[in-house]
């Protein structure tokens, strides 16, 4: 520890990087019942931590080796932090990537001068290659996490931490990938503050540093999850995991829905966007104070990345309730007769819904997936207790993922007893109670023989219905359309629905 010590009050960082706040949380500190602090990583130029360790290592090589130019492999952060540096020493930088970074980050790479070379489906095969190159081309190799000058680059952010914030912590949450970023600062942690838990978070499909501390040697996993593109590591390095075994205190396994949620958070405090390794550190605390029952604790969460594809938010927008525990996913079957869909929206009472998808499809029974927000998972039960005693019966999906990444978009198809079917669109003001009004004013006659709608979180719901109405009441449907009083639009010559729903 003392040699890291030395090494990170030495490093070379603060040509490229700036000190990052320590930001309170207010509203993730009520919530949790304990004082959070993020140290935010996310604010720095490349909007991610990565720069210290990379600047570093370069700042210390020779005239000779920044002529022969420099190569690494990088999911995104760790390359910006490369090319970045590369620019501020006047050295050429190669840059492997996996063909599975998110455009924002190679295009990132390539707005700072780095020659981007995308290869592999992982952070893995990027790295053999980017070593092919090294030993072709006689390039430095500037390892992303297994080398002492990286690690101490990192380990400045700890330094910073315990400068900013001089009174007790009880624990210090790192996302953990290939270990650079936790060895660095636990490093510096315990040689200052003992007494300060350092506790790394990782992926639950990309858990390579916990597996590889419990089997006291590095374990290569298979295949790693690509969500969390940041931590996609499948082997940490021998360095790394020597660091880890020896000064992190626990660990902790988030999954994406967590993450999601994490992010959600993340952007209710502070109005930026983190990507899921930026977030894991928030998500694996709130995990450990579940946990643990903590409280009145002084909890430090590092939030280490901003890169974040805009595409990418649709996904996470989806998860983050569920992750939070805040919205209920079901599946219910309910009797195909009259006023059965009714009786099923009068029983869900005052809750808000979230999402309602039907289909017509069998004379006997028919399957509705309902969305319902909920403040915590203790409803749940609840719920399905109401639903079973109204002879519904209730399956719940949220752990589901089948469910919760298909079928929630894939509900409906077409149907053989559809006949008479009018299909509309309607737009209404986006209220509690606004579905059930818009339910209850349904002529008794007519038969919903499709609806979908999901919340989205705008002024205005969209409802897509499908209605059987035979010829002769025609005039009277239209004239009830009419008294709505909602926008909407008749699809039923829309070729679309022609050709997949009719």
């Amino acid at each position: 520890m003392l040699d890291y010590l030395q090494r990170i009050l030495n490093a070379r960082v603060y040509d490229v990087a700036i000190e990052s706040p320590l930001d309170l949380a207010a509203k993730l500190s009520t919530r949790l019942g304990n004082q959070v602090w993020l140290k935010r990583e996310d604010m720095q130029p490349v909007h991610s931590f990565k720069l210290r360790g990379a600047y570093n290592k370069m700042a210390r090589l020779s005239k000779e080796e920044l002529a022969r130019g420099v190569v690494c492999s990088s999911a995104g952060n760790h390359a910006q932090g490369v090319a970045l540096s590369a620019r501020e020493l006047g050295c050429q930088a190669h840059i492997v990537m996996p063909v599975t970074t998110p455009e924002l980050k190679s295009d990132a790479v390539l707005a700072l001068g780095g020659n981007v070379i995308l290869h592999g489906d992982s952070y893995s095969e990027a790295y053999t290659h980017a070593m092919e190159l090294q030993e072709r081309h006689q390039y430095v190799f500037v390892h992303p996490f297994d080398d002492p000058d990286v690690i101490a680059g990192q380990g400045t952010i700890g330094m910073e931490i315990l400068r900013q914030h001089q009174r007790p912590i009880h624990a210090v949450f790192v996302a953990i990938g290939g270990g650079g970023l936790i060895s660095g600062v636990a490093s510096y942690v315990k040689a200052v503050r003992p007494d300060i838990k350092v506790i790394g978070v990782q992926m639950v499909d990309s858990d390579a540093m916990i597996q590889s501390t419990q089997a006291g040697y590095p374990i290569e996993l298979k295949e790693v999850g690509l969500f969390s593109d940041g931590t996609a590591v499948k082997m940490v390095g021998k360095e790394t995991l020597r660091l880890t075994s020896a000064l992190v205190d626990d660990f902790v396994k988030v999954d994406t829905d967590a993450v999601c949620a994490a992010i959600k958070d993340a952007f209710e405090e502070t109005r930026s966007i983190l990507e899921p390794s930026g977030a894991m550190s928030i998500a694996g605390m709130k995990q450990y104070v579940a946990e643990h029952d903590i409280h009145d604790e002084v909890l430090v969460a590092i939030t280490c990345g901003a890169n974040m594809n805009f595409d990418r938010l649709r996904f996470v927008a989806e998860r983050a309730d569920v992750g939070d525990e805040r919205e209920a996913l079901f599946a219910v079957t309910i009797p195909e007769e009259r006023g059965s869909f009714k009786l099923l929206c009068e029983t869900m009472g005052q809750r808000s819904v979230t999402e309602f998808s039907y289909r017509l499809g069998d004379e006997r029974e028919a399957h509705v997936l309902v969305g319902l927000a909920i403040r915590d998972r203790s409803e749940v039960p609840e719920i399905s207790e109401s639903l079973s005693a109204k002879g519904f019966v209730a399956l719940d999906l949220v752990d589901d993922e089948l469910a919760k990444q298909h079928l929630r978009y894939m509900v409906g198809g077409r149907s053989g007893a559809s006949g008479n079917e009018r299909l509309y669109r309607f737009e209404f003001p986006e209220r509690p109670g606004a579905l059930m009004r818009f339910l209850s004013q349904m002529h008794p006659s007519w038969n919903i023989s499709l609806f979908h709608y999901r919340n989205q979180g705008a002024d205005y719901g969209r409802i897509l219905v499908g209605i059987q109405v035979p010829d002769e009441d025609l005039a009277v449907f239209r004239e009830f359309i009419g008294t709505l009083g909602y926008r909407c639009t008749d699809e039923t010559d829309n070729p679309v629905y022609d050709r997949f729903l009719r």
